[in-house]
């Protein structure tokens, strides 16, 4: 929206609908590909990878080289169940 209005300033003040955007849903990646229009969200990628799509994020977690998430991470992104070199974080 900014972006519109600094091209054209009088813009400013209309609603994402009357500057000709598409309305916020959901966070997304959005692209063109030879002119085709691509949005990314979310649900695709989970979709893709199998996974559900929701979830929580726990911060602070102690001890990361012993959870016992780390053979479900190497199994789902490497499949493989022993550390990988890719994951020295956990």
């Amino acid at each position: 929206m900014e972006e519109k209005v600094r091209i054209d300033p009088s813009l400013a003040g209309k609603t994402i609908e009357e500057m000709g955007l598409e309305p916020f849903i959901d966070t997304e990646i959005r692209s063109s590909i030879m002119g085709v229009p691509v949005f990314i969200s979310q649900e695709i990628i989970a979709y893709v990878i199998g996974r559900a799509s929701e979830g929580s994020f726990k911060d602070g977690l102690d001890n990361n080289k012993k959870s016992p998430w780390n053979e479900i991470v190497n199994q789902t992104m490497y499949n493989s169940k022993k550390k990988s070199d890719y994951l020295h974080f956990l």
